[in-house]
């Protein structure tokens, strides 16, 4: 299966952003924290440059607290601002309007020293697709401006939005690179989301994620779906999922049960996993069996 997606109005939002950076003050660059290093958009490197950026690590809840503590300090070594985020339950929204306070800091005391005395902040949050940005848009503003949905690629507009006393914020659809170089890394976006469901194989996804799993953690992927390590240490990947899928009663139904499966991945149903590993050994898979 080759992973691409690129909605037209994305080509047009990236041109958009690149129009409007020369507005904002600093970027939130919003990323999924079960894969920080596959949801970091080149095509947004491009676009901030060396404009003011923190990185915001989301869904922190469905990540693995240790290696979610270790990309922060990861990023922090890289001379990034970083801080982890749970936009959905509102967790960690106050500290990230303060670590953003805190590095626009220097540029407000420099203006100071020349008369200008204005504290307000133009600020723009970019990332992929489904990463969160229209809940942390909710959490900054504190009221339902920005429309929320579990579809990629939901918010299509372009608006200013008044956070506080002191943000003003630059609403921008999150944006997806045309075509992935590394299909691994658009399994991993696949898995987690950023990419519509309907333009996957969702069994490849559930075999490359089964066998993921079984080689970390499998203890959580056995309760749920009753199998055990002694009846399937001679089975392949295929066989395996088609053994879950008939425990779980859905008979032969192999895309069902992948849905199912990716569904509970995503819910944090299978725990909390981080895809990409903070030492830099991405997690790899494969969908053709052991």
């Amino acid at each position: 299966m080759t992973i691409q997606w690129y909605p037209g109005h994305m080509a047009k939002a990236k041109r958009l952003a690149i129009e409007k950076l020369s507005m904002v003050d600093i970027v939130v660059e919003l990323i999924d924290a079960r894969i920080p290093q596959s949801s970091r958009n080149p095509v947004i490197d491009e676009i901030i440059g060396s404009k003011r950026r923190v990185i915001a690590m989301n869904k922190a809840d469905l990540a693995d607290p240790v290696a979610t503590r270790e990309w922060v300090q990861t990023f922090q070594s890289q001379g990034h601002a970083a801080i982890a985020i749970d936009a959905q339950h509102q967790k960690g929204i106050r500290q990230l309007k303060e670590l953003i306070r805190k590095e626009m800091a220097p540029v407000f005391e420099e203006q100071a020293a020349k008369g200008i005395l204005s504290k307000n902040i133009r600020l723009m949050i970019l990332g992929i697709p489904n990463v969160g940005k229209s809940t942390l848009i909710n959490r900054f503003v504190g009221k339902n401006q920005a429309i929320t949905g579990n579809k990629p690629g939901v918010t299509k507009a372009q608006r200013w939005l008044k956070i506080d006393r002191d943000f003003e914020l630059l609403d921008t659809p999150g944006i997806l690179w045309p075509k992935f170089e590394d299909q691994t890394i658009g399994m991993k976006l696949a898995i987690t989301g950023a990419i519509k469901d309907d333009l996957l194989h969702m069994d490849d996804l559930a075999l490359w994620l089964l066998e993921y799993l079984l080689e970390r953690q499998p203890e959580r992927l056995f309760e749920r779906y009753r199998i055990n390590a002694a009846e399937i240490e001679q089975m392949t990947y295929p066989e395996v999922l088609l053994l879950m899928t008939e425990r779980m009663n859905f008979g032969d139904d192999f895309d069902a049960f992948s849905e199912r499966m990716i569904h509970d991945y995503r819910k944090g149903i299978l725990g909390q996993y981080t895809l990409d590993e903070p030492d830099g050994d991405q997690a790899t898979g494969e969908v053709d069996g052991k």
